[in-house]
């Protein structure tokens, strides 16, 4: 009986371990929607607005278009200075930014303060290979678009055995 041998790159090491993360972020996601719908959470919004917040996150869509991936993130309270993007590899992006947010409210006889705190920080699994060149970020109102140009798929080419 042959013995199977498995060999794992640096990136499918990491591709395979984002893509668990992500399945355990999902399972608490569906979890945590599971208690909403018992009231075991104060009010229906709360995990939405502070469960991300406590585990210092935000939300983030991305979008395959043509040639290029789209990375749209809600960065409420955030200041464009506080925003740090690094590629940390091809399939990789790390957004991290610092947030301080205050809000009052009055009403009769009540006073109440909120404030948030604290380093957020995500890093994604992108859909496919980008280059760090030509990449373009906007941000206003509180949304960060990133435009990563895809790389481009040589064709394999078979090398002759002389």
């Amino acid at each position: 009986m042959e013995k199977m041998v498995r060999k794992y790159s640096m990136d499918s090491i990491w591709r395979e371990f984002d893509d668990m993360m992500n399945e355990m972020e999902n399972r608490f996601s569906s979890l945590m929607k599971g208690f909403e719908t018992e009231k075991l959470l104060p009010a229906p919004g709360f995990q939405r607005r502070m469960v991300p917040a406590l585990r210092g996150e935000f939300s983030v869509d991305v979008k395959e278009h043509e040639d290029e991936v789209i990375v749209i993130a809600d960065l409420p309270g955030v200041e464009k200075g506080d925003i740090s993007i690094n590629l940390i590899n091809p399939h990789t992006l790390e957004i991290s930014t610092s947030r301080r947010e205050e809000r009052k409210e009055e009403k009769e006889g009540y006073y109440m303060q909120e404030r948030v705190y604290g380093a957020m920080s995500r890093t994604i699994t992108l859909p496919s290979e980008v280059k760090e060149e030509e990449a373009k970020a906007t941000f206003k109102n509180g949304v960060l678009e990133l435009r990563l140009k895809k790389m481009t798929v040589r064709p394999e080419r078979q090398i002759p055995i002389e």
